[in-house]
């Protein structure tokens, strides 16, 4: 055989075969194998530099999620015909393999590590994601870099209440719940879900669930490595000189207590100033060369304070009590012409989130894996360098800020209105304005506060909180609202949103490697008590619910179904008729495959005249309607009116008027608007108006009678339809509409 070393290894994963083969491909790297889950294929590679890099404090590991559109026999939509940068899809796929794998690598490790999953064939039932991280993980198992795994990643579903490993396509359409688990040999290692409102109890039967079948693919992966994995090398650590760091902690600790005891994260900055100046003035000629690892020890030392505190003295950084949260405020309309506005602020944390209506032609075109090609509802999350008080130019978001905002979106997807009944697209921008902790968590709060001032009906009203985690041995304490140090100190950032009703999304990262399902359970019971806090003694008193209508400076959208057979008609040759329609009505017009119709404009007197104008194109005139239409041809023996665009009817001479009329120029003209009766339509679908009638039945004129200068209305012939926006009517009225 010309691959000598290959070996295949299966088993089965939720009743589908999962295959890995080993040493056939990328040979070179460090460790390397292709994934076969039913049809989807994936290459995972792992590999590590020679040497650590130089000059930097933290573990410089990159983790890529690549697809490739040959996977579903697409060619790129770009101009340059191939892939580009990686769609949000593809980041969100990278941080979840990342979120699990990264601490079980030496925390004093700087060689770089680079994973890469290459997407090569989609099978939509067995999801690549969850095949990528698995093979990401025997990529590293079997390979010469020092990690402390292996890992597993299962997804979990809630169909017809009941609980789904690694759901299909088709189950996911319908699933309660988007849960993934990643597991090492005895803990939980990353939890991501969004769910639609599930109760803490269910989620945590569906973490364990996940966590037993994980426990039998990382047996699977232990074999794989047993039988060829390579040796782990040796590296060189990056750890500070103990007797270096003893001498600072000697020196420094009593100020560094000093500086960290206030609730004001700029106070403590200024406090740590010159205890890092004395530091550096004392021992930068005792070890020279050695000026970073004084700051890392003066780090760690700040760790050291702050775990003391928490783990000894129930104490935290700024005095609140173990479950307190920091002092909060909500407010609305900030800004004066934004569609909804609303700010949230929790602690020094502040978080402003704009929300934006729009018809659906503004819905975001997706070039991805899957078969989702457009998004109706779009978060957005940004993170400017004042946030922290730092000065870096801004440039484009990053995987934290897309992650961030993939989270707050995934929070508030269940209370979103359903197109349907709220035919928009919606864009929210969540503006980090003050950062010390959380704020992926407050711009859930601020986005929830922005939709209501907008008057999006969303089902609840939805918030987050976190919780974060101090261990030592078998000793552990959780602690409500981490703020930015209980974060870059502690061993967890568990962010859970949701309603009074339920779960909606959850995100867990961890410095550590994994969790018990005693920390699970009390971070669930904590955030869920804290988050009933904020949505009734916070967010209620300012807004408890959505505003009953539109801003004035949001588009007003009304819909209709009509037959696809119909679409034509509406449209046009070359499209001038909705060219009309909208050019007429000052509005914009969306139409569906499916024959579905999205009108949207500032005034919804506007809109309804468009609809209504589409109404009569689709539907045959029924003999007795009124209409207002426009005279657009004359005869010797009538003039032709059209009661909609491409749809005209005959006025005869002797129905022009309530008096005799000699010349049907006499009455008539060209572009004149007239209100006409239909009284016929012909075999041949022909449509026969009357002038005459109209005057009579609605002007309760007499034949002897002038005609008016002004036809009345006739009174409104259909009940009131459903419409959002305020004021107005969807209905029957206005030109070229039926009376």
């Amino acid at each position: 055989m010309f691959f000598k070393d290959f070996q295949r290894f299966e088993t089965e994963i939720a009743g589908r075969p999962f295959v890995a083969e080993i040493g056939k491909m990328a040979q070179l790297a460090g460790g390397s194998c292709l994934v076969r889950y039913g049809e989807t294929n994936i290459l995972c590679t792992a590999t590590m530099s020679a040497k650590p890099r130089e000059g930097i404090d933290y573990f410089p590991l990159s983790v890529d999620f690549e697809e490739k559109l040959y996977s579903v026999g697409k060619i790129p939509g770009s101009f340059q015909r191939r892939e580009g940068r990686a769609s949000e899809k593809a980041t969100l796929a990278s941080r979840v393999i990342d979120r699990p794998i990264r601490p079980l690598f030496p925390k004093d490790m700087r060689n770089d590590v680079s994973v890469v999953a290459t997407i090569m064939s989609v099978d939509p039932d067995c999801s690549p994601e969850i095949a990528a991280m698995i093979g990401a993980s025997i990529a590293l198992s079997i390979s010469e870099i020092p990690w402390d795994g292996p890992v597993s990643s299962v997804s979990v579903g809630l169909v017809d209440g009941e609980f789904v490993i690694n759901p299909t396509e088709e189950q996911r359409l319908v699933s309660e719940l988007q849960l993934t688990v990643a597991s090492t040999g005895k803990l939980v290692a990353m939890i991501e879900a969004g769910a639609n409102e599930v109760p803490n109890d269910k989620m945590f039967d569906a973490i364990m669930l996940g966590h037993e079948e994980n426990l039998k693919i990382v047996s699977f992966i232990e074999e794989i490595k047993n039988k060829v994995g390579k040796q782990k090398i040796d590296f060189p650590s990056n750890d500070p000189d103990p007797d270096m760091y003893e001498a600072i902690k000697a020196f420094t600790i009593d100020d560094i207590r000093a500086a960290l005891d206030t609730d004001d994260k700029r106070v403590r900055d200024e406090r740590l100033a010159p205890v890092y100046d004395a530091a550096h003035l004392k021992f930068d000629e005792i070890y020279p060369d050695s000026e970073f690892k004084i700051d890392e020890c003066l780090y760690d030392i700040q760790k050291y304070v702050v775990r003391r505190w928490l783990l000894d003295d129930g104490k935290r950084v700024d005095g609140r009590g173990i479950d307190d949260i920091r002092p909060l405020n909500a407010e609305i309309d900030l800004l004066a012409r934004v569609h909804g506005s609303g700010m949230f602020t929790r602690g020094q944390t502040q978080t402003l989130t704009v929300t934006t209506l729009g018809s659906m032609r503004d819905a975001q075109l997706l070039d991805g894996i899957d078969n989702e090609e457009t998004k109706r509802y779009m978060h957005h999350y940004n993170f400017p360098s004042y946030s922290v008080g730092e000065t870096r130019p801004p440039r484009g978001p990053g995987r934290r800020e897309i992650g961030h905002g993939a989270l707050a979106e995934k929070a508030l997807l269940p209370v979103i209105p359903s197109v349907e009944d709220f035919p928009y697209c919606l864009r929210l921008v969540s503006e980090v304005l003050s950062s010390n902790g959380s704020t992926s968590q407050g711009a859930v709060c601020s986005s929830t506060l922005s939709l209501m001032a907008a008057g999006v009906p969303i089902k609840a009203p939805v918030a987050g909180i976190s919780c974060g985690l101090i261990t030592e041995g078998d000793r552990f304490m959780t602690m409500v609202d981490i703020q930015g140090l209980e974060d870059f100190f502690g061993d967890m950032d568990f962010k859970v949103a949701g309603t009074h009703k339920g779960i909606t999304a959850i995100q867990m990262d961890l410095k550590i490697h994994g969790l018990t399902p005693a920390i699970i359970k009390e971070a669930l019971e904590k955030t869920y008590k804290a988050r009933l806090f904020i949505l009734d003694e916070i967010m209620a008193p300012v807004i408890a619910e959505p505003r009953p209508e539109l801003s004035k400076y949001a588009p007003k959208m009304l819909t209709i179904k009509i037959s696809p057979e119909k679409i034509g008609d509406v449209i046009g040759k070359q499209g001038k008729v909705i060219q009309k329609i909208c050019a007429e009505c000052n509005c914009k017009i969306d139409v569906e495959e499916d024959g579905s119709i999205f009108i949207s404009s500032l005034d919804i007197d506007d809109a309804q005249r468009a609809l209504t104008i589409i109404e009569t194109i689709v539907n045959d005139p029924e003999p007795g309607a009124f209409y207002k239409g426009v005279v657009t041809r004359l005869m010797d023996f009538g003039a032709f009116v059209e009661i909609a665009p491409g749809k005209e009817g005959l006025v005869h001479i002797s129905h022009l008027d309530i008096k005799r009329t000699e010349k049907v120029e006499d009455v008539v003209s060209v572009g004149d608007e007239v209100v006409v009766k239909v009284t016929e339509i012909d075999d041949q679908g022909r449509i026969n108006l009357s002038r005459r009638d109209a005057l009579i039945e609605i002007d309760g004129m007499k034949p002897e009678n002038e005609l008016s200068a002004a036809p009345r209305r006739a009174p409104r012939r259909d009940g009131d339809r459903d419409r959002r926006g305020g004021g107005g009517y969807r209905g029957n009225n206005n030109r070229g509409n039926r009376f």
